[in-house]
Parts: C-alpha cells; structure tokens; sequence
C-alpha cells in the first residue's frame, strides 16, 4: 500500500511544470489545489477525493489524467469568456 506523503508527492509530480498542492483532510480524502503559474490563481480546485481506489500506480496515474483533463477544461472556459471582454476593452480604446 502507498503511504499518504507518497501519494501525496505522486499527485504532485504528476502536475509538473505546475504547482500543484495536495492535502489530506481528517477523513483522509484529498485536496487538490492546481495553480497559475503566472499570477498563482487557483485553475483547478477538487475536493472529497477518496484514497480508498489509489492503491496502485494505474489508479494513480488515471486520477491524474482525470484531473488534468478537468484542468484544461477549466483553462479553456477561462480564456474562452475573457477573449470577449480583451476585444472590449481593446475597441473603447
């Protein structure tokens, strides 16, 4: 079995180049927190992840890639609704 600080520093690792900040809550479910790494923004905040599956790197590494997909949808949303307001601002100028 794979201790908490492993996991923990897997999820982490599986995120790199970006912060990524994994905390255990007193249930023992996850936290994870991706940020910005230009301005430190939260992109991606999941809570309530249960530990109880990741017992293998298979479970480990699918997690991951479910989360990395969730984070880029969040990053298209954000770029998608802020192009409109850039030519706004851009045509009052």
């Amino acid at each position: 079995m794979i201790s908490i600080l492993e996991l923990r520093n897997i999820i982490e690792l599986g995120f790199l180049p970006l912060r990524c900040q994994c905390t255990v809550s007193h249930d023992s479910s996850l936290t994870v927190k991706v940020f910005d790494p230009e301005t430190g923004r939260v992109d991606l905040l999941v809570t309530g992840i249960s530990t109880a599956g990741l017992t293998s790197a298979r479970a480990i590494s699918k997690l991951v890639g479910e989360l990395r997909g969730e984070l880029a949808v969040n990053q298209r949303a954000f770029f998608n609704s802020a192009e409109p307001m850039v030519g706004r601002v851009r045509a009052k100028l």
